[in-house]
């Protein structure tokens, strides 16, 4: 079987791995988290990057800038995982959910602000498979309302829009490295990127458990307390150090990342063409990261004769997301604004291949015969 994930892993992660459990200061904020971080602030661009255990964690940080209070509601597709919406739930957000468009599965520019009321707090795009969403428009409606916007960026990590990289044009944006992200700090991870400069002295305060510690390891206070709410968000120097390793070695990636991909759009194109199946949509202005190669079927029905015959075939595929405000809690913490003419129907055609950093030029080939077996099959 050829799984659809494996986790990245260069063989640099471990010497640095050692040498953070070798160190004095295994906890968080050590040498290697303060290399990622600046890395980061380095090649995006933003005024502050804070590694977190995980993206979720980043976008709780996020509700927590914002100050979401009981009764705000957030702006967001309903296409996502759970975390772009719990995190501001914990803050007692209802959520607002827009359709998306059917061509990147991002959601619809052109509906947000119709969905925009007195109570209404934020907007948080979600770069599906680290496509771009249209952030000039949401960027200037944010504005126009006096909004912000927190990017839910978590598979767009060297992902950019009109040049610009993902996470960085928001108020903030958040990145996961997941095992089943592009980039990996070994198994869970995040980071929270900061593009206002009025939002990076509470953000360490939050992070650090709602104390100024930070300010007082840099000599700005000559002893620390509790200032603020806040949590424990900081992760391991290992997680760091696990990081480390793959950021020396992000182009290798994603360059072979985007060759996968590639391969995949190739040899399936006249599939397409012939209407069997559809691909991804990149669209002009955005660059993308390889992130995931999916294919969209006719209806839910075809989907599971699909998933099932390539699990046959030695292929593990998967469907993703089902839209949040089908489940149980999206009927109880949010509504739908407007029409769900694409968010269920295109959810229900989806299917991911296997795609990760490594996977060989056989199993690549292997992937695109047993498809094409499969949909020649089944359509």
């Amino acid at each position: 079987m050829i799984p659809f994930n494996k986790p990245p892993y260069t063989g640099d992660e471990e010497q640095h791995v050692l040498t953070a459990m070798r160190s004095s200061k295994i906890s968080g904020d050590g040498e290697y988290g303060m290399r990622c971080q600046q890395w980061f602030e380095e090649k995006v661009g933003c005024k502050k990057a804070l590694l977190t255990p995980s993206c979720t964690h980043a976008l709780e940080m996020g509700a927590l800038l914002i100050n979401v209070q009981p009764g705000d509601e957030i702006i967001m597709p309903s296409y996502t995982f759970v975390s772009t919406a719990n995190a501001f739930v914990l803050r007692g957000a209802k959520i607002v959910f827009v359709d998306i468009r059917p061509d990147t599965m991002n959601i619809d520019e052109k509906l947000i602000e119709a969905a925009i009321n007195e109570k209404t707090k934020a907007i948080v795009p979600v770069h599906y498979a680290g496509v771009a969403c249209e952030m000039d428009i949401i960027m200037d409606i944010a504005s126009r309302y006096g909004l912000f916007v927190i990017e839910d960026a978590a598979q767009g990590m060297m992902s950019t829009y009109k040049g610009r990289p993902l996470g960085s044009i928001g108020h903030m944006g958040t990145y996961s490295f997941h095992e089943t992200k592009n980039y990996t700090s070994g198994g869970e991870g995040g980071l929270l990127l900061i593009n206002d400069e009025n939002f990076v002295a509470r953000a360490e305060i939050i992070r650090e458990k709602g104390t100024n510690r930070s300010q007082f390891f840099r000599g700005m206070v000559d002893k620390y307390s509790w200032v603020d709410i806040g949590s424990s968000y900081l992760p391991s120097e290992l997680q760091a150090a696990y990081l480390y390793g793959q950021l020396q070695n992000v182009a290798e990636i994603n360059t072979a990342r985007l060759k996968t991909w590639n391969f995949y759009a190739q040899q399936l194109s006249d599939l397409k063409l012939l209407g069997d199946i559809d691909f991804p949509q990149i669209p002009d202005g955005c660059a993308h990261n390889g992130h995931m190669f999916y294919l969209k079927v006719k209806n839910v029905e075809q989907r599971g004769e699909v998933i099932r015959m390539l699990n046959e075939g030695g292929v593990m595929g998967v469907f993703h997301y089902v839209p949040l405000h089908s489940s149980s809690a999206g009927y109880q913490l949010g509504r739908f604004n407007g029409s769900d003419s694409y968010t269920t129907r295109e959810s229900e055609r989806l299917i991911r291949l296997p795609l990760w950093y490594g996977i060989t030029s056989q199993e690549q080939e292997q992937v695109v015969q047993v498809v094409r077996s499969v949909i020649t099959h089944v359509l």
